[in-house]
């Protein structure tokens, strides 16, 4: 669905604007016509001086202290539309593979009924990176493991949105969204309001127990970080204000007695719940010894007198290899079709699998299956001859090290590059907080640009900006032509 614009009122774009081909654009159908519901912001974009509006927006950013890990991060005055009825669809589907996921870590630290009925292999337990062995039996049947989980979705040139990622383990990113919308709705005045991200946070505050001082549940909780030297820093710190929780390293936390201690001056504080947002995510080493956190924390998990979120051992669902299988996940314990697609990923411990992959290789995303951030991926279509020999024979030596996923034409989304409009790949991370009481979805949530024309790995450890994303309510947007 499109509208067609003035181009005396589209000055900055109409026209000039380079749809690329092969690719989706999200904002423009033809370079003067906007796809709705994306009209009144282009429009708003027509009244604005495009260098002006963007450096407005990194003062703005500069300002919040918005950084991720040792610098700043590139924020575009362009915000991403999604439209009312888009929205709702998408919405139904990121709760239902919520469900799902959840369903299947619940399963894997209990009865493990999946691999049981032979329907995922159970080579993806037994050699998951993110497996955590003494987490069996403790996970909470009635409080989700996966209490936040955010999922990477990309959009191919036919226009569906399919999930390249799932992300359980420790997914950031959520309080980068509701700063940029602090800063560029305001700087963008359109003629439209998007939808408030609030009552993501409040979700969040509920699943935690709401505040830490003498709150009506009379539970205690913090947020457990590694500190200013965490690349989330930001986020940990905006996450403890809005939600008036504690920010704790592991250094100032104590055990005693199957109890879990936070020590504020000479006053020490039991601590119920802890938001875990640390970088070490194991709580045994590959012997079955407890490391240095898992000596710490164990006590309080075995006895009950901790809940953590997210629970240890969530990273089994963050293992690329189980990506493969989520949509057999919802299907075995939902009963359901899934609502969203998976990119699909080969299974390349699966001999059949690694035949297909390896034909086809030269076409390939190739991910080590315990990766994040986007390290030490590889399109092969993209890379240099060198990088294509060594990361087939990295297949070729260690084939159940790795995934092979279809190579998606990501599509794009006009961003402010030297004072002109320019696509650039973009990515969406929305965010979902399962609790007892159901599941909250953040309307929108994170979309993140690569750098430069053509590159499509969009990460921000990886130099790639963000975007505000806009829900729009239904009846919002202009006419369609």
């Amino acid at each position: 669905m499109a509208t067609t614009l003035d181009p005396a009122s589209l000055s900055p774009c109409a026209g000039k604007y380079p749809l690329p081909a092969g690719h989706f654009d999200e904002a423009f159908a033809t370079t003067s016509t906007a796809r709705s519901p994306c009209a009144d912001v282009m429009d708003a974009l027509a009244q604005q001086d495009l260098v002006a509006l963007r450096e407005r927006v990194q003062i703005g950013a500069a300002s919040i202290g918005l950084s991720f890990g040792s610098g700043p991060i590139a924020v575009d005055p362009v915000p991403r539309v999604i439209g009312a009825a888009e929205w709702e669809t998408l919405e139904a589907g990121l709760r239902q593979r919520a469900r799902a996921l959840n369903a299947f870590l619940l399963d894997a630290y209990d009865d493990q009924r999946i691999f049981e009925a032979g329907v995922v292999p159970r080579r993806l337990l037994e050699t998951s990176a993110g497996y955590e062995p003494r987490m069996r039996g403790l996970l909470d049947p009635a409080a989700p493991a996966a209490a936040v989980a955010g999922f990477d979705l990309v959009r191919d040139p036919a226009g569906e949105l399919l999930v390249l990622e799932d992300n359980l383990r420790m997914p950031s990113g959520a309080t980068y969204a509701t700063a940029l919308r602090r800063i560029v709705e305001p700087a963008l005045a359109a003629p439209v309001a998007p939808r408030a991200l609030d009552g993501y946070l409040v979700a969040l505050g509920r699943a935690l127990g709401g505040g830490w001082r003498e709150r009506a549940s009379g539970e205690t909780a913090a947020i457990l970080s590694d500190g200013p030297a965490s690349g989330a820093w930001f986020e940990h710190r905006e996450l403890g204000r809005v939600l008036e929780l504690p920010v704790v390293t592991p250094g100032e936390l104590e055990s005693a007695r199957g109890h879990l201690y936070f020590r504020l001056g000479r006053e020490r504080y039991p601590l119920d719940a802890i938001y875990r947002r640390v970088d070490e995510d194991r709580l045994s080493e590959t012997d079955g010894t407890l490391t240095a956190l898992g000596e710490l924390l164990m006590p309080a998990l075995e006895s009950g007198h901790l809940r953590c979120l997210n629970a240890f051992g969530t990273g089994l669902a963050d293992d690329k290899l189980a990506h493969a299988y989520v949509e057999r996940f919802v299907r075995f314990y939902l009963g359901e079709e899934p609502l969203l697609h998976s990119v699909r990923s080969f299974d390349l411990g699966d001999e059949a699998e690694l035949a297909i992959a390896l034909e086809r290789l030269g076409e390939m995303v190739i991910k080590p299956r315990d990766g994040f951030g986007g390290r030490d991926v590889t399109i092969m279509a993209h890379a240099d001859a060198e990088t294509r020999r060594e990361t087939a024979a990295r297949v070729r030596r260690d084939p159940s090290g790795f995934v092979a996923q279809e190579t998606v034409a990501l599509s794009t989304h006009p961003t402010v590059c030297d004072g002109e409009l320019r696509p650039r790949h973009i990515d969406l991370r929305p965010f979902t907080v399962s609790a007892r009481d159901g599941i909250a979805t953040m309307p929108g949530g994170l979309t993140r640009f690569a750098p430069e024309a053509g590159e499509m790995i969009v990460n921000s450890s990886r130099g790639g900006g963000c975007k505000d994303t806009w829900v729009l309510e239904a009846g919002q947007s202009k006419a369609t032509a």
